[in-house]
């Protein structure tokens, strides 16, 4: 397990052994935040267009969110990430030479294109960007060590058109699935036509607006960071986040036969209510409470980890 202890060691002692030409950690910290600002500058026009896109989409209401939470993690593991900071020329070369070809990928596009997916590609370029400046002044040790926050923040990039029709689709068939068999369970008469489920009194449709995927995405993104802080095994992490999968669909499943029922045996305005409009938290929190029992299961055994991982990295 990473240690989220914050230190009471200055973050600017950690380079006071380095004899780069950056300089002291503080100010290499500075030129790297300036080396966002810059590239942040030089994207001004896809970044406008991606927080308009955020705040204005329910389903990437969390995009905007994603570089704050990284940078977070940076925060929080900063003595292990910084143990040794130094300047890795070669890949920072490698990495702004990947992004800027990307961006030109992404401008080339254009019209080609729907806006969505050359957003995509656009914030795809900037990430590598913003591991560029992390190589070249922080060096690729650091780097690696920080690589689970570069790779979280691949969340950020906008799911491109034809990839969210499939996993809206796959949510909307694996929903219906389990609120097939959940109606089954019921012992309430349903005939099933596809997507629709026809039962005595109101007839429902797992629409893609049913998919759950604004919910979906906000239980995944947390299972991914529970299977990080506090699972060490690969294989218990897979599992976590596989499992995380599953009960984005279960979840969605028990909230439509929730809401079906209650609409055809106490009131049809269930469909249309506050629990039908709001009731998501209700179903996340219960996607939480099924997902922690298995999080206790697999921390069992865990204790020892931390002092391994720790000897892995100064290997």
């Amino acid at each position: 397990m990473p240690d989220i202890t914050p230190s009471n060691t200055p973050l600017s002692s950690m380079d006071s052994s380095g004899s780069s030409s950056l300089g002291s950690f503080s100010r290499r910290t500075l030129l790297y935040i300036g080396w966002i600002f810059a590239s942040c500058l030089l994207f001004l026009h896809p970044l406008m267009a991606f927080v308009s896109y955020s705040l204005s989409d329910e389903n990437a209401s969390h995009l905007v969110i994603i570089p704050f939470i990284a940078a977070g993690i940076v925060f929080l593991e900063r003595d292990r990430i910084f143990k040794v900071p130094g300047s890795d020329i070669a890949w920072a070369s490698l990495l702004l030479a990947a992004g800027v070809a990307i961006a030109l990928v992404a401008f080339s596009i254009g019209a080609r294109s729907s806006a969505l997916n050359q957003l995509s590609v656009y914030i795809f370029a900037l990430i590598l960007l913003w591991a560029a400046g992390f190589a070249f002044f922080f060096g690729r040790q650091t780097l690696q060590r920080a690589r689970f926050p570069f790779f979280f923040l691949l969340l950020t990039i906008p799911i491109p058109d034809f990839i969210l029709d499939k996993v809206i689709y796959f949510l909307q068939k694996g929903s219906t699935e389990v609120a097939a068999v959940l109606f089954d369970w019921s012992g309430a008469p349903v005939l099933r036509d596809g997507f629709v489920f026809h039962l005595a009194h109101v007839n429902i449709e797992v629409a893609r607006e049913c998919s759950g995927i604004r919910s979906s995405l906000a239980l995944l993104i947390l299972a991914i960071l529970v299977a990080y802080f506090y699972l060490h095994t690969f294989w218990k992490q897979l599992v976590l986040v596989i499992a995380g999968l599953f009960i984005m669909i279960l979840k969605n499943g028990v909230r439509i036969v929730t809401l079906t029922l209650l609409a055809s045996y106490v009131d049809p305005g269930f469909l249309y209510g506050r629990l039908h409009r709001e009731g998501g938290v209700v179903f996340f929190l219960l996607g939480l409470l099924l997902l922690a029992p298995l999080v206790w299961l697999l921390q069992r055994g865990e204790k020892a980890a931390p002092a391994k991982a720790a000897d892995e990295i100064r290997a």
